[in-house]
């Protein structure tokens, strides 16, 4: 079978950054991209500045402005952020087809064939990322590798405006080195479940059999098996059709205040309302997913006759369907809300070195 060259793109800071080149006085400062803290505003987008102060998308606003009490609030701008998007996504398009976005500012190239024949994914990389940079004034990070699992990890190596290459005889090492904490797909509350089982590094996870990782982990212990052996063989799907928005967030210490999980509640609705706006889309099926503290989880949706994608809506609907949960005094450890159904008439999504030769395979 072909060996696949896959590389990621990832826009640095996007949001932030478009900011700070249409503005010159923002440069070099502490920014995000988000609502403000006297609105119980949530993070959108942080500059590489502000993240410095440990502020990170998704952050509650008043938070992040007691990290950092110099903070800079912008409004987000989706309309321009589009824009350019449309632009990037053009010079992908120069390259190949099989372009997988994975939102405005990120996305999946299959490069393994390519319009200009160009024998090293590493060089198309390259040149991508010069366009980006000619055209737009912003920079990217990409990662170069035989999967996206892989190519992901690569763009996460060397930000910003980095270009990392995984070369296959490379991947496993790689993968055992790898802090467990840095896989795609492994976010903070797994990883700590991770680290009690004994669960550190990509080695670690690679020690464990199957029936071991879904039995803690379920159906996502079959992915952790795959990925711990540097293993992923999810295509990059292009022009692949979106069938539901959301977010959910999980908590390191399991809520039970009902008024601050209906405090979180309101922020994951402000994340869903922006990546609707990101997207241009709306949705009829709004799903609440509640899982308790003894990982036993639900969910409750509502279809309303007419889409919706206004903040105040998502979280009346969500609020009403939380409140249907008989808690019986049990506390939460994750909250989330999806929107399906989605209303949209750009539903496909317009979104996701050296020159290298070893054992055969030219990257």
């Amino acid at each position: 079978m072909q060996t696949k060259k896959i590389v990621h793109v990832d826009m640095d800071a996007f949001y932030a950054s478009v900011e700070q080149r249409d503005n010159p006085s923002y440069r070099g400062k502490p920014l995000v991209v988000g609502g403000s803290p006297n609105q119980r505003g949530v993070v959108a987008a942080a500059s590489y500045e502000a993240r410095k102060f440990g502020i990170y998308s998704a952050m509650p606003s008043v938070t992040a402005i007691a990290k950092c009490p110099g903070l800079i609030f912008v409004r987000p701008r989706f309309n321009i952020y589009r824009d350019i998007s449309t632009s990037i996504h053009a010079i992908f398009k120069r390259y190949t087809d099989l372009v997988q976005g994975v939102a405005l500012d990120e996305a999946y190239l299959d490069v393994t064939e390519n319009k200009q024949n160009i024998t090293y994914a590493s060089t198309i990389a390259r040149h991508i990322k010069t366009a980006i940079f000619q055209e737009t004034q912003l920079t990217a990070t990409a990662g170069v590798s035989i999967n996206k699992f892989l190519a992901k990890m690569a763009s996460g190596q060397n930000k910003p405006n980095g270009l990392t290459v995984i070369l296959p005889e490379q991947t496993i090492a790689f993968v055992e080195k790898l802090p467990i904490e840095k896989f795609h797909g492994i976010g903070e509350v797994t990883a700590t479940k991770m680290h009690s089982l004994g669960i550190h590094s990509g080695a670690d996870l690679k020690g464990r059999t199957l029936s071991e990782l879904t039995h803690h982990f379920g159906k996502a212990g079959q992915y952790y098996y795959k990925i711990a052996r540097a293993e992923d063989d999810r295509p990059v799907e292009a022009n692949r059709v979106r069938k539901s928005i959301g977010a959910e967030t999980s908590f390191s210490q399991d809520l039970s205040d009902v008024g601050q999980m209906l405090q979180e509640l309101d922020q994951i609705a402000q994340i869903v309302e922006q990546r609707l706006e990101q997207h241009q889309t709306r949705g009829r099926t709004l799903t609440l997913k509640v899982k308790f503290s003894d990982d036993r989880q639900i969910t409750r949706s509502k279809t309303m006759l007419a889409p919706i994608s206004e903040l105040s809506t998502i979280f009346e609907i969500a609020k009403a369907l939380f409140e249907s949960i008989d808690l019986e005094n049990r506390s939460i450890r994750l909250l989330g809300i999806s929107l399906s159904n989605l209303d949209n008439a750009k539903q496909t999504q317009v979104i996701q070195l050296p020159l290298f030769q070893n054992a055969g395979i030219i990257f």
